[in-house]
């Protein structure tokens, strides 16, 4: 039983060779191949996606933790990479999205496999079916990892380490191996800082660089020497390997693509013909009976032909151009009538315009009379009242001196 807790997931050699794939029937060499053949794809798919190393990386581990509990043979190889990326560049806060992993997976496998490219369609019951095993497969992935996805990468101290052994020219060195570790199982079976020291050591055993021993350098590091041999000789029979190859051993069809290599019939077909066959519509293809029918008309039927060039054709031929000729002045008819009835909307529009300007214009016209009636009357009001005011005033002077006249008269 593998109990899972934070950065405690590691094995022993024996539960390696107990996995569940070997129960099923596969060998050891063809469960490294598929091993090797999946984070190939995740590695592949991450530099497409212009996704950083620690995504990649993370999406391996949990790839190889993932078999390590359930078979090759139940869960497929390539669904399952694909998850893993989309996983693990959540969990690393690069996420994508579901389309774009699903086009880049679906591309490789026709790179790989010399299928023709073609496009896969997102409202195609094919691409449907891929979404929803995505995110299927996500969810047995996160069950089986108890929902504890944390991961430590070795790459986090090979710096500290060379820094410290006064050996930075190793580090590019040190850090393509530790890229490479990622293929094999050493993520499951050491812990970051002895896989870290592995790969220092054999990047300085390449390019010849002594380290400290006396005492050994790698005691300081929390490492021992078997975990070096050992992570140095996985290494090694790693580069021995010729290039992986998809192993089929999953049960049911697995593939990203439309159609398969292995079909014959499917491989003569034009793209346009599979994304229409996916979408449901049916697809015409020449049968080989009419091919062996028209291959073994004789030399009769040939004269026949040629001495009737000049005779008309055929009733069925007539009532077939008959056909075509009434589809054709159809749809010129068609055309005409919709090109008649744009000019005619582009004439009601200019019409409308026309008429809205006019209307505008009378608006403006009865404005400016409008405006030039009430200052003509303001400016008569205002004459009016200053002669009104002249008169007043010329009256109340009147009247005074008169008054003051008769009050004399009197005093007198």
């Amino acid at each position: 039983m593998i109990y899972t807790a934070i950065d405690t997931f590691y094995l022993t050699d024996e539960q390696l060779r107990d996995s569940p794939s070997r129960k099923d029937g596969i060998d050891e060499a063809a469960e490294t191949t598929l091993r090797v053949y999946g984070c190939d794809l995740i590695q592949e798919s991450g530099i497409l996606l212009r996704l950083p190393q620690a995504v990649m990386a993370t999406a391996q581990v949990l790839f190889h933790r993932f078999y390590c509990k359930k078979s090759f043979a139940r869960f497929s190889a390539k669904r399952l990479a694909a998850s893993c990326v989309w996983l693990a560049g959540k969990l690393e806060e690069s996420p994508r999205r579901s389309k774009h992993i699903i086009f880049v997976f679906h591309r490789m496998e026709c790179r790989r496999e010399n299928l023709p490219i073609e496009y896969l369609d997102v409202f195609s019951s094919k691409y449907s079916e891929l979404r929803h095993d995505l995110i299927r497969t996500e969810r047995h992935l996160l069950k089986e990892m108890g929902f504890i996805c944390h991961v430590e990468h070795p790459h986090k101290f090979i710096s500290n380490y060379l820094a410290t052994l006064e050996a930075p020219e190793l580090t590019q060195e040190a850090w393509n191996l530790a890229n490479d570790s990622l293929r094999t199982t050493l993520c499951v079976r050491f812990k970051s800082e002895v896989v870290a020291c592995g790969v220092v050591y054999a990047a300085a055993r390449r390019h010849k660089v002594p380290l400290p021993e006396d005492p050994a350098w790698w005691t300081v590091f929390d490492a021992d020497e078997a975990g070096i041999q050992e992570v140095c000789r996985v290494l090694a029979h790693l580069y021995s390997l010729p290039k992986a190859q998809y192993v089929p051993v999953y049960k049911d069809n697995d593939s990203f693509s439309v159609r398969r290599a292995s079909d014959p019939q499917a491989s003569k077909e034009s793209p346009a013909s599979a994304v229409a066959s996916d979408r449901g519509t049916p697809v015409p293809s020449s049968s080989s009976q009419e091919k062996s029918s028209l291959g073994k008309a004789g030399p009769e039927k040939v004269k026949e032909k040629s001495n009737n060039k000049d005779k008309p054709l055929s009733d069925e031929l007539n009532g077939k151009g008959d056909k075509a000729v009434n589809l054709k002045s159809e749809s010129n008819v068609d055309r005409a009538e919709e090109r008649e009835r744009s000019r005619s909307r582009g004439r009601d529009r200019d019409s409308r315009g026309r008429d809205s300007d006019r209307e505008r214009g009378r608006d403006r016209e009865v404005d400016r009379d409008r405006a030039k009636r009430h200052r003509s009357r303001d400016k008569s009001s205002g004459y009016s009242d200053k002669e009104k005011s002249r008169h007043r005033s010329s009256r109340d002077h009147g009247g005074y001196h008169s008054a003051g006249d008769k009050d004399r008269h009197r005093r007198h």
